[in-house]
């Protein structure tokens, strides 16, 4: 006579329900104390009383609560170990978030009117304005401080438009790079 399947069996499948009846809700209960999450709590028992259908000897009754309580343990210190490490991910997100709003919050308080801070911006545009070439120079001094139109800009220099918007960018790039700490100053004073 051959050796009947433990899956095979009617006999072994009734026995699967009444395990499942009998260690549900302790299961559950047991998971529950650890793991505060409901859905969480049911996939770790559902997938614990699969593994015991696949994995143990149903005509083994002696061993089906210890079974069932070493695949709760090590499925539920996964969940654990899990939540965890995205808990922890979390919170350096959030730490490095604060942090960026605290920085966020110096540099607009250390931001005033006085005039001490915007000659200071003044100064460091000027000196970097004048290490540009002459016509780099002359043209963005045009655009902002004549407020001239690019097509006006050109006119008046006998070039085209793209060499002004060339010019324009030019120093822009130049006045960001060397103003990059006053940048929102910046951006309000240059319109950049």
């Amino acid at each position: 006579m051959s050796p009947v399947k433990k899956h095979d069996s009617p006999a072994l499948s009734l026995t699967f329900n009444t395990i499942y009846k009998q260690y549900y809700r302790r299961a559950l209960a047991f998971v529950k104390s650890y793991v505060h999450d409901d859905l969480a709590t049911e996939d770790i028992v559902s997938e614990a009383m699969i593994s015991i259908w696949k994995n143990i000897d149903l005509e083994r009754k002696d061993s089906i609560a210890a079974y069932l309580l070493c695949v709760l343990r090590s499925r539920t210190l996964d969940y654990l170990r899990h939540r965890k490490s995205e808990l922890q991910m979390k919170e350096h997100v959030e730490t490095w978030t604060i942090r960026e709003v605290e920085y966020q919050t110096e540099a607009l308080e250390s931001c005033t009117t006085d005039n001490i801070f915007e000659e200071e911006i003044m100064d460091i545009a000027h000196k970097t304005l004048n290490t540009l070439p002459e016509k780099t120079r002359m043209v963005f001094e045009m655009s902002r401080n004549e407020i001239l139109t690019h097509r006006e800009i050109a006119d008046k220099l006998g070039v085209s438009e793209k060499a002004v918007e060339y010019h324009i960018t030019k120093a822009l790039k130049a006045l960001h790079k060397t103003l990059r700490d006053y940048l929102p100053m910046f951006l309000f004073l240059f319109g950049a």
